[in-house]
């Protein structure tokens, strides 16, 4: 028995579901991505206020403190500029993920639309195709987002350790 629209109308409802709620994905990365950036922005602000530090009296506490201060500064330094390269990457990423949600999106309803137009006729290898397409238009978005969020937490991670470094040196 040949497949028909009909019969396979309930994927395509799936795919039209599911691809409407791709647009929410961002969702996913952008809590990471601004507990990122505040991360490094406390951070700035606590070695400044470290930087500042009148507890050091003697030159010699003088100097090793600001050599400690030093020390950290360079490797936030290096830490933001990482981070500072992959803010492009992740802009972009942001971008693609819309715009694959919003492809599969049209594609899965313009699907279903179609299917119900024609619900009793044959359904060719075209319209399975399509159909997968817009499922892999939601796993390209999910994996782009998973891929942003994951990076983002390893870097804010990284700067917490530097902060609770910065507050047991300095």
């Amino acid at each position: 028995m040949d497949m028909t629209w009909g019969n396979f109308q309930a994927i395509v409802q799936l795919s039209a579901g599911l691809n409407v709620a791709i647009l929410s994905f961002v969702d996913i990365s952008l809590p990471a991505i601004q507990e990122r950036r505040k991360v490094f922005a406390k951070a700035r602000q606590e070695l400044e206020i470290h930087r500042k530090n009148p507890h050091k009296r003697t030159d010699a506490e003088k100097a090793d403190h600001a050599e400690n201060v030093g020390d950290i500064d360079r490797r936030l330094f290096d830490l933001w500029r990482e981070t500072a390269a992959f803010e492009l990457v992740e802009d972009s990423l942001m971008r693609l993920t819309g715009v694959s949600g919003f492809i599969g999106a049209v594609l899965s309803l313009t699907l279903l639309w179609y299917s119900a137009l024609h619900y009793d006729e044959k359904i060719y290898l075209t319209g399975q195709l399509l159909t997968a397409a817009s499922f892999l238009s939601l796993a390209a978005a999910f994996i782009i987002n998973w891929i942003t969020a994951t990076r983002a937490a390893k870097y804010t991670q990284r700067c917490n350790c530097l902060r609770q470094e910065m507050g047991k040196r300095l």
